[in-house]
């Protein structure tokens, strides 16, 4: 039960596999250094055997004495385990260990440019996070910015830019939620849908310089400008995709979740809900029937 905690390597396998294969030339180079030796003393007794004290002297083998082929069978052992060393350390050897080397260092050189890549994302989300914050306090009115998702189980939302499930409970909310208010969302988003939605006023976030949309729909290019284009609603509606979701759930003050009690396979995710950040403050169940091929849950969670 109280047992030593089991020691685990830290270092990278590429690096370990140079060690390891620099470890074994080592050994086998010490090993043909003994059996040169050995072969040396043998062939002496053989001939000593033979010649000195008569052993095996009427033995041969062609007309040939014994110990010649004794000699040649031990000779081409050696010649086997010269082989193996020096020609392995040829494929294996200096120049291998530079590029095994090399390749080693370019691997880590592209992980390190990940994780910069990453942390340097996280804190333009949490400098956007911290503006959007001051900037409602200074100069607009305390509206509440709500996500509204439906997410299976596994929190599956979408797949090939398309719902994966048709639940009519869910549609009818999202139309009663959203209905007379502004809805943000991303450029694919919006081109999912048919035509825009009405009754709402339809705000798209894309980096795409003089993106044609109908009349009425505003175009922004970041989470921040949408929400400024959205300050005289009280009530603007986050409705994705999985980009967009990410980053409003750092300033967001409620999620409206429909959670689906199924598994879906999709390349589309929802983030997963911190039980720290959020708290549920309404639930309602609906079971699967002739309209829902799912059973399903409506969840409201507020920020705590």
């Amino acid at each position: 039960m109280f047992g030593k905690k089991k020691n685990i390597p830290q270092i990278d396998p590429e690096q370990l596999e140079l060690i390891q294969n620099a470890q074994k030339r080592i050994k086998q180079k010490k090993r043909l250094y003994i059996h040169f030796v050995v072969f040396l003393i043998a062939s002496l007794f053989f001939i000593l055997a033979n010649l000195t004290l008569g052993i095996g002297e009427n033995v041969k083998l062609f007309d040939i004495d014994w110990f010649v082929f004794a000699i040649l069978a031990w000779l081409s052992l050696l010649v086997y385990h010269l082989f193996n060393v020096f020609i392995t350390h040829k494929f294996m050897g200096a120049e291998w260990e530079k590029n095994q080397l090399d390749t080693l260092v370019t691997k880590q050189q592209q992980r390190i440019d990940k994780l910069a890549a990453k942390f340097a994302k996280e804190e333009t989300l949490i400098a956007q996070s911290k503006a959007f914050k001051d900037s409602k306090k200074v100069s607009q009115p305390q509206n509440s910015l709500t996500i509204i998702v439906a997410a299976a189980e596994n929190d599956a939302i979408g797949k090939d830019n398309k719902l994966i499930w048709h639940l009519s409970d869910d549609l009818k909310r999202f139309k009663n939620l959203t209905n007379g208010h502004h809805i943000i969302m991303g450029r694919k988003t919006f081109e999912s849908f048919p035509k825009p939605l009405p009754n709402r006023t339809h705000v798209v976030i894309t980096r795409q310089e003089n993106y044609e949309v109908p009349e009425g729909v505003i175009v922004v290019n970041s989470l921040a400008d949408a929400i400024d284009a959205s300050k005289s609603d009280m009530q603007p509606y986050i409705i994705g995709g999985g980009e967009i979701y990410k980053q409003a759930l750092l300033i967001a003050n409620k999620i409206e979740l429909t959670r689906v009690h199924h598994n879906f396979e999709a390349d589309t995710f929802f983030p997963k809900i911190d039980s720290a950040i959020w708290s549920t403050s309404q639930t309602s169940f609906h079971d699967k029937d002739e309209k829902h091929k799912y059973p399903f849950s409506f969840i409201t969670y507020e920020r705590l």
